[in-house]
């Protein structure tokens, strides 16, 4: 050896034994790391290192098995379809032998109570319905609020509610643009964020049968209900929990994962829920509210959101995945479902309608019962001259843009606004119409009181009322249907809810042409309408200057809802010189029973003197128009325009020959040949005018007053 050699290897061998030592630490290390990350808790990998990872995972050394001790199910309900599924899933859960117990949320205060659930091993239930702006229900209010403000109180902290399992099921219409199902998240998403755990994902039902997953809003509950009693049953069995997810070390424990994974699939969820052309306002919302998708996560997004869609809408519904953060749409364009389900089909088959195809119906009228019997006609009868025992009442749309408060279908027909449902041909439509009003007059025959003559007229259809339900207009073959109308020589009489302007600009001449007017402000349109479109009021207006635009017979129909808009003489006013009809129709609002799904009473009704009343101050601010006609058995009276008060004599009747003939004459024409109102008029009768003693009627039928019972002013 060289001088100084043994120097330098001993130099080198206590380099390497270093060297030796910092990668037995760093393996170590590296150890203890990828076992956090893949949450291996084995203690194979050595005593000090799995003491040292039960310390920072705040994990027990065994398996905790998990009880239930019972479910508590809270609701928040409008309409009491919550509760109903609250107290349904209640006794499911004690058929399985297990405690439940159904609470009002308004009778409970969860600063006092809801932490108590941490600790008492029982599963809460929330049942939430959204209201149409949003918001929760009356009764579920003060809960959420005190629920969102806990979520980001410092004072409450993150860990409030650790250890409450919870599961969550929302009702909601996802016509509302922007508003679906979002109490439901809400909740969902305070729970969590105030380290409540999910014990499953959260269900949505949607009353839209339309978009509904399964059909309807019960059947979305109903495989909600499954799901939740299985994993009841599987908890109940004492299913093994792992990791509490409290992890200090900024590993990812098994929970977190889970809840990880719920959160990308309910990402999904709102992604595919804001997909629909009429939500793009919903899209806008979730952009300004800053929330960003990491781009890691967005390949899960996305496949959680295909999967979601192709399970839940196997049926070939259209879908459309809408931009977000710049993901691209996406849309599978599929076979459109039919507009009435199983379930919607049953409601409205109960209520009397017979229904023609997918997305049709017809419905015989009490008015054209009572003259079949000699006992009086409709207001129509008495306006217009029609022969009510002759009319058809029918609609080639169910569906419907609004939900007035006065409906008196009851809110069972589908809403939306646009068409996305099958489409049956008009020819069919009338055909299977008619048939089906023929066979419903058909059962008077031999009827005491039915009087021959007018049984027989009866089984030629006249007249046709389009304004059975829903929204004709929405139809896409509108125009086709009423040019059949004519062509079987039946007047038509359509009514809008000035809710689809174009249409109207669009729609063929028509015998007279309704536009709903129930309201004269912004603010109080929305509260009686409830409409569906967030643009409701630009697209009233526009209706409304729509039907001025026309030269055909134009009405506005005015509901009077007393208590709401009674007091807007001014502003009816207004909307009157905008579009100047050339009738207007004040009608009482009808009360038709007790309804969940609105709070009119037998208070809102309005007399028939207030009435009177309000159309006389109506009339005296239009220096063009005058009462014309009274028809107090339906609480209704018609103001004319002057220009029908020929020579000082009214002439509100339509000579309905007059009419078939120019609009045949338009027809041949190719739409050159035009017509106006005034070209078939006929005179109206004395007893029909306002004022007369007859008070709109008609001498030629005998009235008939129900015994011991009160005198019914309401109308049809």
């Amino acid at each position: 050896c060289y001088p100084g050699e043994s120097y330098f290897m001993s130099i080198w061998h206590n380099r390497l034994y270093l060297y030796s030592a910092a990668a037995l630490v760093f393996g170590s290390w590296f150890a203890v790391k990828m076992a956090l990350k893949k949450k291996s808790f084995s203690k194979d990998i050595g005593p000090w290192v799995y003491k040292t990872m039960k310390k920072n995972n705040n994990c027990s050394d065994k398996d905790t098995v998990v009880h239930v001790s019972g479910v508590k199910i809270f609701y928040g309900s409008q309409t009491g379809t919550a509760k109903g599924f609250a107290v349904e899933l209640s006794e499911e859960v004690k058929t399985l032998g297990i405690p439940a117990e159904v609470t009002d949320m308004k009778d409970y205060d969860p600063d006092d109570q809801l932490a108590d659930e941490c600790t008492s091993k029982s599963i809460c239930v929330f049942i939430v319905a959204t209201y149409t702006d949003g918001q929760p229900t009356e009764n579920a209010e003060w809960f959420c609020k005190w629920l969102e403000e806990a979520s980001t109180d410092f004072r409450y902290g993150k860990t409030y509610l650790k250890g409450l399992r919870y599961a969550v099921f929302g009702l909601g219409n996802s016509v509302y643009v922007g508003h679906f199902n979002t109490v439901g998240k809400n909740v969902d998403k305070w729970l969590w964020m105030l380290s409540g755990m999910r014990i499953m994902t959260r269900g949505e039902g949607d009353c839209n049968v339309v978009k509904s997953r399964n059909g309807s809003i019960q059947a979305d509950f109903l495989a909600w209900k499954v799901k939740f009693l299985n994993r009841l049953q599987a908890l109940a069995k004492g299913e093994k929990k792992s990791c509490s997810g409290n992890c200090k070390t900024g590993g990812t424990c098994k929970n977190k994962r889970k809840d990880r994974q719920v959160m990308e699939e309910e990402k999904a969820e709102e992604l595919i829920e804001s997909s629909s052309d009429e939500d793009e306002s919903g899209l806008q919302d979730e952009k300004k509210s800053g929330s960003v998708v990491d781009m890691e996560d967005l390949g899960n997004i996305m496949n959680s959101a295909k999967k979601s869609k192709e399970e839940g809408r196997g049926d070939g519904q259209m879908v459309k995945l809408s931009k977000l953060n710049g993901v691209k749409k996406i849309e599978d364009e599929g076979e459109r479902r039919e507009m009435i389900t199983p379930a919607l089909r049953e409601a409205l088959t109960k209520q009397g309608y017979k229904l023609i195809g997918s997305h049709s119906g017809v419905k015989l009228c009490r008015w054209t019962k009572s003259m079949l019997r000699g006992r009086g006609g409709c207001y129509k009868h008495t306006f217009y001259g029609i022969e009510s025992h002759r009319c058809m009442e029918t609609t080639p749309s169910l569906a419907c843009a609004n939900k007035c408060v006065f409906c008196w279908r009851h809110h069972t027909n589908p809403v939306g606004t646009e068409w996305r449902w099958k489409m049956d041909p008009a020819e069919k439509i009338l055909q299977d119409a008619v048939e089906k009003h023929q066979n419903m007059i058909r059962q008077f025959r031999g009827v005491p009181g039915v009087k021959p003559e007018r049984y027989e007229e009866g089984l030629a259809v006249k007249h046709c009322a389009l304004s059975l339900v829903g929204e004709p207009i929405m139809y896409p073959e509108i125009n086709t249907f009423i040019r059949l109308l004519h062509s079987h020589h039946i007047s038509s009489f359509l009514v809008t809810n000035a809710q689809f302007p174009q249409e109207i600009r669009s729609l063929e001449p028509v015998t007279q042409l309704y536009v709903s007017v129930d309201a004269s402000t912004k603010d109080s349109l929305k509260k009686i309408d409830r409409p569906l479109f967030k643009d409701f009021w630009p697209r009233f207006l526009d209706s409304l200057k729509a039907l001025g635009e026309k030269r055909q017979r134009t009405v506005y129909r005015l509901t009077l809802v007393k208590a709401w808009n009674v007091e807007e003489m001014q502003a009816y006013s207004e909307l009157i010189a905008l579009g100047q009809p050339d009738f207007i129709e004040v009608k009482g609002v009808t009360y038709c029973g007790e309804s969940s799904a609105s709070s009119l009473t037998m208070a809102n009704v309005p007399w028939h003197q207030e009435v009177v009343a309000f159309v006389q101050q109506l009339a005296d601010m239009l220096p063009q128009y005058e009462i014309a006609c009274e028809h107090e058995h339906s609480n209704c009276l018609l103001i004319a325009h002057t220009k029908f008060k020929v020579e000082g004599e009214w002439w509100t009747w339509i000579d309905y020959e007059r009419f078939q003939e120019l609009v045949q004459a338009h027809e041949e024409s190719g739409g050159q040949q035009s017509f106006s109102a005034l070209d078939y008029i006929a005179k109206t009768p004395s007893w029909a005018l306002f004022g007369a003693s007859e008070q709109g009627f008609d001498p030629a039928d005998t009235r008939f007053q129900r015994r011991n019972k009160t005198k019914d002013i309401s109308g049809c």
